[in-house]
């Protein structure tokens, strides 16, 4: 298809305007095939790339999964109790048909990476089995952590308004659905889960994260928990909290090294208050509370409440004590 040097007419154009905006599209799609091009060169992949998972069907897939678990809150509104085991088998077999495809893309994009890789359909079908019987499960970990917020917030009116409304249990309940993804093989659909689920709350979960039950993220925006971390039972944390790397050790090439435990482990009922920073791979002892904005990159035992240092406020006069 020809575009040549197309002229848009603008509407104040018949009234004596200055002339129609014009683009060369043939010299860019020239220019943008020959740059893709290129990077499949660099990349030695040989034709065109396979497709990877897509957003958008992971997010209708997510959904769907969401209303499966709890249908009587996220399902549709005209559902009976009579037809609730109906709606969730037709919603669970969709869904999962869905995520098989996805799977499906993954896994060929991954051979294309590396060829010794055989038999996708049925790494698929396993991958999606697994998850299909790890779902009970999640949803038993996910009433802890509705729980949790409940009993942790008192602006909670109920346990329905922490389901739908909580962006906390947003993110945790695709962060739950996406670990099991990562653990059984599919990190790449597990991470654009996490994405999506970071586009809408702002917490930055990856799916990497061991996280325990009865989870309480208040209010949210800007946590970010790295890939290492695991984290225990009955942890509370606030807004703006990063769980992260200290370091990022590289090759004799300059190439950073990939994988390798360095996020914090934080045990059972720890608080971490807003805007604290914990970096490397320390250990937060069970039952400490970490203060707002601390900044922390060493263990600390159990039952330690670690605090910024205190604010002086000292004067000086004529320069004394300077």
């Amino acid at each position: 298809m020809t575009h040549g040097a197309n002229a848009w007419p603008t509407g104040s154009e018949a009234a004596g305007a200055p002339p129609a905006l014009r683009l060369d599209i043939d010299g860019l799609v020239a220019e943008l095939r020959a740059l893709r091009v290129h990077s499949l060169q660099t990349r030695s992949r040989i034709g065109r790339p396979p497709k990877l998972p897509s957003r958008k069907a992971l997010s209708g897939i997510l959904e769907g999964l969401a209303a499966a678990l709890f249908p009587n809150r996220l399902g549709a509104p005209e559902l009976t109790d009579e037809g609730l085991d109906y709606f969730v088998g037709h919603t669970l077999d969709s869904a999962l048909r869905a995520l098989f495809g996805e799977l499906r893309r993954e896994l060929r994009f991954m051979a294309n990476l590396a060829p010794e890789s055989h038999e996708i359909d049925a790494q698929a079908a396993a991958i999606v089995q697994g998850f299909a019987s790890s779902l009970p499960k999640v949803r038993d970990l996910l009433d802890s952590d509705i729980r949790a917020a409940y009993e942790g917030d008192p602006a909670a009116r109920s346990v329905d308004e922490v389901l739908v409304c909580y962006p906390g249990i947003f993110a945790i309940t695709y962060h739950r659905l996406a670990h099991e993804l990562y653990v059984l093989g599919a990190p790449l659909t597990a991470r654009i889960i996490a994405e999506i689920a970071h586009s809408a709350t702002g917490i930055d979960i990856h799916p990497g994260a061991v996280i325990g039950g009865s989870f309480f993220i208040d209010h949210g925006t800007g946590v970010v928990i790295g890939e290492t971390c695991i984290i225990g039972e009955r942890v509370r944390i606030y807004q703006a909290v990063t769980l992260g790397a200290k370091r990022f050790p590289v090759n004799e090439r300059g190439e950073l090294i990939k994988g390798g435990a360095r996020h914090p482990i934080v045990e059972d009922d720890v608080v971490i208050y807003a805007g604290a920073t914990i970096l490397g791979r320390v250990t937060i002892g069970r039952a400490s509370s970490i203060g707002g904005s601390v900044w922390l990159t060493r263990s600390v035992p159990p039952d330690s409440h670690i605090t910024q240092a205190l604010v002086r406020n000292d004067e000086f006069a004529a320069g004394s004590g300077i």
